[in-house]
C-alpha cells in the first residue's frame, strides 16, 4: 500500500511555487492557498514549520524535480 502524503507537503509546495515566481502576495495565491488550508484543516504556521524541516524536498517538488 502506498504511503499517504502529509497534507502539509502539498500546501508547502503550492506556497513555494508561488513564492519562487514572486506571486505569493497575489490575490490568486491568497484565495487558493486559504482554500487549501481550510480544506486540509491545517494552518499556515503548520505549513511553515513543515517547510522549515523539509525545505529541500519541497523546493525540488516545486521545481518539478523528483526526489
Amino acid at each position: 500500500m502506498a504511503q499517504k502524503r502529509d497534507p502539509r507537503f502539498g500546501a508547502a509546495v503550492l506556497k513555494v511555487s508561488f513564492r519562487m515566481r514572486g506571486d505569493e502576495a497575489s490575490e490568486a495565491f491568497q484565495r487558493v492557498y486559504e482554500g487549501v488550508l481550510r480544506d486540509l484543516g491545517i494552518t499556515d504556521e503548520e505549513v511553515e514549520a513543515y517547510l522549515a524541516a523539509h525545505r529541500e524536498e519541497v523546493e525540488q517538488a516545486a521545481r518539478g524535480q523528483k526526489k
